[in-house]
């Protein structure tokens, strides 16, 4: 075991210039900055998507997936972004470096612990953008599926120093369960923050990672409080990392009461997120 802590070797990893963690795809980053400036174009959207082949392949996949798809297939990266919006595909471009990510870990005990972050990812992701659209919140669907999709980016960024650690001459080769669980639940927020300020991510994303396990006062930040409902309803079906809370009483939380989303719709949340489920399960 290492002479040092954990948690402190993890910060000092951190904190390195010489760390490499390709978390975000550049060209899913540039997506997102062409379109928060509102004055672009559909040409120019596509011009940058397909600078990347492998990523135009990943998202006409994701595009004609059963999340997205409509009656007929689209083959253009073109086709895509009438069918389904800009923004929509900055989003598709987003789950699909994500998905990368995610699946890159080579160490098997790691590997577990990402596809239970990813299917939490994704659940939290198609959950907030169907709760907003449901409940009178439609405009800001769009952002909160990514606000879903990042919210825990910190533990993704957490379990990678730690396979670098695991990888290198640190003086251990393994670590349990409740550890690498204990040490993502005490840092995610934080460095899930800092990290998304050092890629110049949109500040609603960074609040909502940095906030999202603080007890709010008031609802006045629609999409924070979407996110924490949806995080309790991944809590509650068990796809947060811990076995499932069924008695957990979503109409009776703070967000549910203060934005009047009513018990009927949380329990089609439930049912929207779990059939999400089977199709991410069959998908994999």
């Amino acid at each position: 075991m290492p002479t040092r802590p954990f948690v402190e070797i993890i910060k000092e990893q951190l904190a390195s210039e010489t760390l490499n963690l390709p978390m975000f795809h550049p060209i899913a980053l540039k997506l997102q900055a062409l379109l928060a400036g509102k004055d672009f174009t559909i040409e120019q959207v596509v011009a940058l998507i397909i600078k990347d082949q492998a990523l135009t392949s990943q998202i006409l996949r994701l595009a004609n997936s059963a999340f997205f798809s409509g009656l007929s297939k689209v083959t253009t990266i073109t086709e895509a972004v009438v069918r389904l919006g800009a923004k929509e595909i900055a989003n598709v471009a987003m789950l699909a470096s994500q998905q990368n990510s995610y699946n890159s870990f080579s160490i098997p005990e790691l590997k577990v612990h990402a596809l239970t972050l990813w299917k939490h990812a994704i659940g939290s992701a198609i959950g907030s953008r169907w709760l907003c659209e449901r409940t009178g919140y439609k405009q800001i669907a769009q952002e909160a599926f990514i606000a879903g999709l990042l919210h825990d980016i910190g533990s993704l960024l957490i379990l990678k120093v730690l396979e670098g650690i695991l990888l290198g001459d640190h003086g251990t080769k393994s670590l349990s369960r409740d550890l690498i669980n204990e040490i993502m639940v005490a840092m995610h927020t934080q460095t899930g923050h800092e990290m998304l300020l050092k890629w110049n991510l949109p500040e609603l994303y960074c609040v909502i990672v940095r906030d999202h396990h603080q007890e709010q006062r008031d609802t006045s930040n629609v999409l924070l409080s979407i996110v924490r409902l949806v995080d309790d309803t991944c809590r509650k079906l068990g796809l947060a990392g811990a076995p499932a809370e069924p008695n957990l009483m979503l109409a009776a939380s703070f967000e549910a009461q203060g934005l009047g989303i009513k018990e009927i719709t949380l329990a089609e949340l439930e049912i929207m997120i779990e059939d999400a489920m089977v199709m991410v399960s069959a998908a994999a």
